[in-house]
């Protein structure tokens, strides 16, 4: 029987997207395992049905405050910032076309702490307020570190994006150290923690905000995901499918660094998520997809389990923001290696 080229086409569609499929299923199994997982350990091991009993809302000592005020925010805190960071980064990522091009490299993660920062220390601000500079300083991050991407004022570089938003990650800190030395002794933990980025310390009426904005930004974020890939051939080849490609540039970035921001204001900016997310994400999914959701879930699996590691892996407990730069400054260090041979600067 003869086979046409549409039936190979049609065919390895359809592979791609049963691969989409169970890879996408495993990571959020595993994303529901280590969550459990960040509810079962601590101080005090409690069995999965104590858990489940607790968030049912039975009242067992000791057990309702840990899992209750600890643990769950943790967890939440966890699994949405870290979904926020990977989506996020998978959409700069391709939407520029550079692996660099993600929230933490370029800045945009830098200025909303940095802001953070300068609420808590010298403004002293409640929560809310912090949330909305942060939010506020990451739009503004994004629109400067644009326009003096611009080469001449005309012709956009992706290359020199990047190189502009390091040098504006670098004044960010170097804001933030400043704010750090001038700081009172008793402000200094809360700024702390946006530095190095942490779940220690959440509390569940701060996570409202950052799961609201997930269940509405990512959405839309999927959506645009067919024409995310197509941007990603160039401004000619997505205009020429069809694509409105600054209105569908806009909408991604703007959901982007909303979400980057709020995740920020709520957990830091935990290091090397927005990076590793998307690379990871593609490779184990293949191309001809959209990877935005395996992105977010990578994002997700790896600050829970960065947190678990840096809790019970050594003697002394360290932050999940510690434990994710670890493992991504040699990622990084490749990364710019091969760029440089690549002549991409």
């Amino acid at each position: 029987m003869k086979i046409h080229s549409i039936d190979y086409v049609i065919a390895g569609r359809l592979q791609r997207r049963r691969r989409w499929m169970l890879v996408t299923a495993l990571l959020a199994a595993l994303a529901c395992c280590l969550c459990v997982a960040v509810l079962l350990l601590g101080n005090t091991f409690y069995p999965l049905p104590v858990v489940i009993s607790v968030l049912m809302g039975e009242e067992i000592k000791g057990a309702t405050f840990a899992i209750e005020t600890i643990r769950l925010p943790r967890m939440l805190a966890g699994l949405f910032a870290g979904f926020a960071f990977g989506i996020a980064g998978y959409v700069f990522q391709t939407i520029l076309r550079n692996p660099l091009a993600n929230p933490n490299v370029i800045g945009i993660t830098s200025g909303s702490s940095a802001a953070a920062v300068y609420c808590i220390i010298v403004l002293q601000s409640s929560k809310a307020v912090i949330s909305i500079a942060s939010v506020a300083a990451g739009l503004v991050t994004v629109v400067v570190i644009y326009m003096l991407a611009r080469v001449g004022g005309n012709t956009f570089s992706i290359g020199r994006l990047v190189l502009v938003g390091i040098g504006i990650q670098a004044m960010c800190n170097s804001i933030v150290t400043y704010l750090l030395l001038i700081g009172k002794e008793h402000d200094l933990p809360a700024a702390i923690r946006w530095i190095t980025g942490s779940l220690n310390g959440v509390k569940l009426d701060e996570l409202p905000v950052l799961m609201i904005s997930s269940f509405i930004l990512v959405p839309l974020i999927y959506i645009l995901g067919r024409p995310l890939m197509m941007l990603e051939l160039g401004e000619q080849m997505a205009t020429t499918l069809g694509v409105r490609t600054d209105l569908t540039r806009v909408l991604l970035i703007v959901s982007a660094v909303f979400l980057v921001a709020i995740a920020t204001s709520i957990t830091g900016p935990i290091a090397s998520i927005a990076l590793l997310s998307g690379p990871i994400a593609n490779r184990l999914v293949g191309a001809g997809n959209s990877n935005s959701i395996a992105a977010g879930l990578v994002g997700a699996n790896i600050v829970l389990a960065a947190d678990l590691i840096g809790q019970f892996a050594f003697t002394t407990k360290y932050p999940a923001g510690i434990i994710t730069a670890i493992i991504g400054a040699p990622y990084l260090l490749l990364l710019l290696i091969q760029m440089n041979r690549r002549g991409d600067f």
